[in-house]
């Protein structure tokens, strides 16, 4: 019986890896989405809400509300004191998107440095996306 070519198994493993890693049947279901969706919470509740809610014009918080928070405009919550470096960034017409909301929750500091929030960022990228899809569908409401 002939062996098989040494390379021919290591491509062979590494496409069994790559498959693996591939979303199975049903991964846009509503269940994942839903999965995605509580997972955002979980992580918002426990990074975030401790300064800032999801309510609208709710004040007393450390941070803004964000409420709306996609489509909205830097700084662009009327009842909150931001740091200089946000009230730039409003004045160059930045305004809130999934994406960019996922590079300022990667590192805050330096997409806006000067920033008061400081280093709170989501360095799970898994964690980051789940939150951002959170906002993003609460902004939806």
């Amino acid at each position: 019986m002939r062996r098989p070519e040494p390379h021919l198994i290591a491509i062979a493993a590494a496409l069994a890896v790559g498959l693996a890693a591939l979303p199975g049947p049903g991964a846009g279901s509503a269940a994942a989405q839903d999965t995605v969706a509580a997972r955002g919470r979980a992580v918002f509740e426990a990074r975030c809400a401790s300064c800032h809610t999801l309510a609208p014009g709710d004040e007393g918080l450390p941070g803004p509300s964000l409420a709306g928070l996609i489509g909205r405009r830097v700084a662009g919550d009327p009842g909150f004191d931001y740091s200089p470096a946000l009230h730039a960034a409003a004045a160059r017409g930045l305004v809130w998107d999934a994406a960019m909301l996922d590079r300022f929750l990667a590192d805050p500091e330096a997409m806006f440095p000067g920033l008061w929030m400081g280093e709170n960022g989501v360095r799970d990228a898994a964690d980051r996306a789940a939150v951002v899809r959170f906002l993003a569908d609460a902004s939806r409401r």
